[in-house]
């Protein structure tokens, strides 16, 4: 049952996100001056687990540096990036979250700021299906932390999915909603200290 949900979900995501026959690869300078120019915006997302399962919720972001994850129920899980860091809080256990460094992640290359995908050495491929461009990114002196696959439709520019997969060969899949740039974000949503303080009161 999990592949073939798996699938149809990507076969809708494409026919919603398809693009007239006239559209083109995007360049890297012109991917980078829209990461680079994607301030504060949120989204609902739809996220691909590596073990088949699908979970929702909203997702935020403030480049540079931050982000942030809600799950929507039954999960009880979000997860905030702000201060370099990137920590995961379960609701279930109510225990401190586990954190690690954002740079010991490819998520850090939609947060970075200043990319400049056509001269940081990063891009492992880029190309074009048909109906959008997408870009693979590693670390070439840590490639143990892995690679991230960005998905852009054009006209405009959009950031709608990316895909982290990880040496071992899990992969996580976030496919996007449309991004409201127009709503404030509060810089509240990504400051880790105080979520952690919410749980010790």
């Amino acid at each position: 049952m999990r592949p073939t949900l798996r699938h149809i979900l990507i076969a809708t995501l494409l026919a919603v996100f398809a693009l007239p026959a006239a559209a083109e690869k995007i360049s890297l300078n012109a991917l980078s001056n829209y990461l680079n120019a994607l301030q504060s915006s949120k989204s609902t997302f739809t996220q691909i687990n590596a073990d088949g399962t699908i979970s929702t919720g909203e997702f935020y972001i403030k480049r540079p540096g931050r982000a942030r994850f809600n799950y929507n129920p039954p999960e009880k899980a979000f997860v905030v990036v702000g201060g370099g860091a990137v920590a995961i809080f379960d609701g279930k256990t109510g225990s401190p979250p586990e954190q690690y460094p954002i740079g010991n992640t490819p998520l850090k290359y939609i947060l970075q700021k200043n990319l400049d995908l056509a001269k940081s050495g990063i891009v492992k491929g880029h190309s074009f299906d048909g109906t959008a461009t997408i870009v693979s990114a590693q670390d070439p002196d840590h490639p143990q932390n892995g690679t991230i696959e960005m998905v852009f439709t054009n006209n405009p520019v959009e950031l709608r999915q990316w895909v982290i997969r990880q040496q071992g060969g899990e992969e996580v899949t976030v496919i996007l909603g449309d991004l409201d740039k127009s709503t404030r974000v509060p810089d509240i949503l990504f400051n880790i200290t105080n979520e952690i303080s919410k749980l010790q009161n």
